[in-house]
């Protein structure tokens, strides 16, 4: 029996809480805690790029965790 060592990397439901932090003004945390420095950089200076990214964010962090666990660049 074989047992594989799986990367652990960021919990989807810990960037959801923070992805919440956003709409109380504390934008871009979960894309620091995915690995995403630059657009996370961006998020926190323009409000989440005015609320926008936020909710497109909804739909794209698990893909972003998955990215990160993999080791997928980013930037």
């Amino acid at each position: 029996m074989s047992t594989a060592l799986v990367k652990r990397g960021p919990s989807v439901p810990m960037a959801y809480i923070l992805l919440l932090l956003g709409w109380f003004g504390l934008c871009g945390l979960h894309r620091f805690y995915l690995g995403r420095w630059v657009s996370g950089l961006v998020w926190l200076l323009t409000f989440g790029l005015l609320g926008f990214g936020q909710v497109i964010d909804i739909f794209f962090v698990p893909r972003m965790a998955e990215d990160y666990r993999r080791g997928a660049p980013v930037w």
